[in-house]
């Protein structure tokens, strides 16, 4: 399977998540939520990395990659933290477009940090991400 593919997976889990995590989190704080959900993650995560045998890996991460993976997984914590809480005051068809605005923020980051070229394609195309997003989160 190519990248493609890979992302259209991703992209259904994601969906999956936020219509699970909106059932979830009735009742329960979204920290606490969040804690859970992460909880699962680092025992599943894990559980791939045993079993494929990649543990011996760990001592080749080199400490500049190390460091950003790290400063990656404070920004996902951060950003899961945020997202529980925004399901837990919206609607999850509410929250969950204005939550993929992300794709427009890589898109402008990737051009300023890592140096992606952005095409017209790709401008209107963002540019139309940011129109749907807000056209279905303001929808009642």
């Amino acid at each position: 399977m190519n990248w493609f593919g890979f992302a259209l997976l991703s992209a259904f889990f994601a969906a999956l998540t936020a219509i699970l995590a909106k059932i979830g989190i009735r009742d329960v704080n979204s920290n606490l939520a969040t804690a859970v959900r992460t909880i699962v993650i680092v025992f599943f995560a894990w559980g791939i990395v045993f079993f494929e045998g990649t543990t011996k890996q760990l001592g080749k991460i080199s400490s500049f990659s190390l460091l950003f993976l790290v400063l990656s997984g404070l920004a996902t914590g951060l950003s899961w933290l945020f997202y529980f809480r925004a399901l837990q005051l919206g609607n999850a068809s509410q929250v969950a477009p204005i939550d993929k605005l992300s794709l427009v923020i890589t898109i402008i980051l990737a051009a300023f940090i890592l140096r992606e070229k952005v095409t017209m394609q790709i401008l209107m195309g963002a540019v139309l991400m940011v129109i749907g997003a807000i056209l279905v989160s303001l929808s009642k």
